[in-house]
């Protein structure tokens, strides 16, 4: 686990702009399991969260259409709500950052760290506008 203290900013990056952060699988699964969309952001310690992923989830949220729901879990610190979600991106193997999109609590688009690293920020907000369109 990272202290708390020197993820507080990275955890806030993201619940700054409305995401609510999510600790047990129980509030994983109620959130991604309601009716509708549900954003699910892993979020991560490593550069490529903080230059690319937070950054791109952020512009993305800024788009006119927008999920319902956007619910985060920190990789290294809510191991339990991390699995869960983790879990229910399957077949996709576990990365961090990564982020997907749910409907109706079916996973229907996901972005693995691979599609996250050496991407600029806009290039993924673009991806993720592009389903918020398709799925929202």
């Amino acid at each position: 686990m990272y202290p708390e203290d020197l993820i507080a900013p990275m955890r806030e990056d993201l619940t700054s702009v409305g995401i609510k952060e999510t600790r047990t699988p129980e509030d994983v699964k109620n959130e991604i399991n309601k009716e509708g969309t549900t954003l699910v952001v892993i979020n991560s310690v490593c550069g490529c969260a903080a230059a690319n992923a937070r950054p791109a989830v952020k512009m993305a949220t800024q788009h006119g259409k927008t999920p319902d729901r956007m619910i985060t879990a920190f990789a290294g610190n809510d191991v339990e709500a991390v699995k869960t979600a983790r879990d229910m991106m399957a077949p996709f193997p576990p990365s961090s950052p990564s982020i997907a999109l749910f409907k109706d609590g079916q996973l229907v688009h996901m972005i693995e760290r691979h599609h996250i690293e050496g991407r600029a920020a806009e290039m993924i907000a673009e991806n993720l506008v592009n389903a918020f369109d398709e799925y929202c």
